[in-house]
């Protein structure tokens, strides 16, 4: 039987921090942070799937979802990390497992590399930290970053928009995956974006994104020093993270298990029931 979700708001440096939960309280933790355009409701399936045995955590960051949008809030890939770090101090997580996907990948990376000693294992999927390897659809963000103008900034901000936000969602989908995604994915983040804050804060963040490439060769030191057991699960229908991408972490990991799906960046719309047995058997050796 899929396990409850409970949802709650808490207090996280004076931000109204939404997040969903699964699992027994005293149960191991497994950290998801979410990706964009989206929110922790791309885990909701995952989280009833598992929280039978672990306990699963996945909070909205600050601009997504339900939580708050503070004026005063560092709308940068530095912010967000620094966020979720304060998150797991505030649920007073000690050690736990990290869901690296899109955006949230850099941000569970950073407290990898904060505290490396509270990451017990990674699940990696379709979060990429190999620049050599960026698929074809981060062509006009490189042409932005290289040369940033007006001009360029209007063409992020068009992207967000609800057929921009159907586009991430099921672009690169051939037809048989494509039928599996829901359109409350872009209907419900959509709606929930949709404000002259949020748009903006957004449309920094496509800027922003530009100084994770300096931290790229960080992340796969942290790799390469610490091995921590890590599974791929990898959709390589994706404009931006293609198969590539996924192969590239056995550079740094050679003892990682790589799995290829029939999937796209939203994986866990199209292909559950392939994850759920391939994560739960990991965290059983490595978070049990």
């Amino acid at each position: 039987m899929p396990a409850p979700l409970r949802h709650h708001t808490i207090d996280v440096d004076g931000i109204a921090t939404f997040y969903r939960e699964a699992g027994p309280p005293d149960a191991p933790v497994f950290l998801l942070p979410h990706g964009y355009p989206c929110s922790s409701y791309e885990f909701r399936d995952l989280m009833a799937a598992l929280g039978d045995r672990w306990r699963l955590l996945a909070p909205d960051l600050p601009g997504f979802g339900y939580s708050a949008t503070p004026e005063h809030f560092s709308y940068t890939f530095d912010g967000y990390a620094a966020f979720l770090e304060r998150f797991t101090h505030v649920m007073g997580l000690r050690r736990c497992a990290i869901y690296l996907h899109d955006y949230g990948s850099q941000f569970g990376f950073r407290l990898a590399l904060r505290a490396p000693e509270k990451v017990a294992a990674l699940v990696i999927q379709n979060g990429d930290i190999y620049e050599d390897e960026l698929g074809p659809k981060y062509a006009w963000l490189k042409e932005f970053w290289a040369d940033p103008t007006d001009e360029g900034r209007a063409k992020m901000a068009q992207n967000v928009s609800e057929d921009g936000f159907r586009d991430e969602f099921v672009g690169e989908l051939p037809p048989h995956l494509a039928e599996r995604v829901p359109p409350d994915l872009w209907k419900l983040h959509w709606a929930l974006m949709n404000t002259p804050q949020r748009r903006r804060n957004v449309v920094g963040l496509f800027e922003d994104q530009a100084t994770t490439l300096g931290w790229f060769p960080k992340e796969q030191a942290y790799l390469r020093e610490h091995q921590p057991p890590t599974l791929i699960v990898w959709g390589p229908h994706d404009g931006y993270m293609p198969e590539g991408a996924a192969r590239a972490y056995l550079r740094d990991l050679p003892d990682a298990e790589l799995h290829l799906l029939d999937a796209g960046h939203w994986a866990l719309e199209t292909s559950l029931a392939e994850i759920v047995p391939l994560v739960r058997d990991f965290l059983g050796r490595v978070l049990p």
